[in-house]
């Protein structure tokens, strides 16, 4: 199975050193750098260069053009369904993101290459799970419908869990949670975004710490909310500013007018 962005068990000493080189680097915001590790000869390797290629431009607004030379690279080597299935995949993200980041709207490319996705990749699959979580962000941020996104949240959880896929268990907390959140229920929300920030620090995914920082600070009180934000503040600007939509979260609130 490629090694698909937003997935991923974290390194030890017995792991691939190529595969331990990529992850640090992409932990830390390095993925063209990772990518470049990486030689696109074999279905496996271009689809792990474009999902990197690709979560680069998901955390950074950057890299568009790169991503999409790199996914049909992906595209023409895939033959088996999932091959094929995992770069439908990894085409309906790239097409999400730049819908999300305002750089053209893709929505119906992302809801067709998700489609397409879900039709070669059975349930059950390896990359089904990524699939689920992926739908769910169209659900929640381009559908607007939380209902849907919390039920493919909840297919992506379970399906991460059952395949062991920690990284990806960050991702389904951290979700739910903001589900959670926004329904009021401030104690489900807290433990899942503390779920979430515990995996990201264990597997030292750097870059989704200090979203995963910001996002439990939205569920605490003060003053351990200020202390969560400022430490996301810190990783923030330690990283470059990425990822760059976390900006938003972490401007100062404006005090109200009198």
């Amino acid at each position: 199975m490629a090694h698909t962005a937003m997935s991923g068990t974290g390194t030890t000493a017995a792991d691939d050193p190529l595969q331990t080189a990529v992850w640090r680097l992409r932990s830390r915001a390095c993925w063209a750098d990772a990518a470049a590790l990486l030689r696109p000869v074999t279905a496996e390797a271009s689809l792990q260069r474009a999902a990197l290629l690709v979560e680069r431009c998901l955390y950074t607004e950057q890299g568009w053009e790169e991503a999409e030379d790199a996914l049909r690279t992906a595209e023409a080597l895939a033959h088996s369904d999932e091959e094929r299935g995992a770069a439908a995949c990894e085409r309906g993200q790239l097409a999400y993101a730049a819908t999300l980041h305002g750089v053209r709207d893709r929505a119906d490319e992302a809801r067709a290459a998700l489609g397409r996705a879900a039709a070669l990749l059975p349930p059950g699959a390896p990359g089904r799970a990524l699939l689920d979580f992926r739908r769910g962000l169209l659900s929640e941020n381009l559908a607007r419908s939380p209902q849907a996104a919390r039920a493919a949240y909840r297919r992506a959880h379970a399906g991460a869990a059952a395949h062991g896929d920690p990284l990806l268990l960050s991702f389904t907390w951290r979700h739910l949670a903001g589900l959670a959140l926004r329904d009021g229920e401030v104690a489900e929300a807290r433990h899942g975004f503390a779920e979430s920030l515990r995996i990201r620090e264990e597997l030292g995914y750097l870059v989704g710490t200090a979203p995963a920082l910001a996002s439990l600070a939205d569920a605490e009180s003060e003053p351990e909310a200020s202390r969560l934000r400022a430490e996301a503040g810190r990783l923030f600007r330690l990283l470059g500013g990425v990822p760059t939509w976390l900006a938003r979260q972490l401007a100062p609130m404006k005090p109200a007018a009198s």
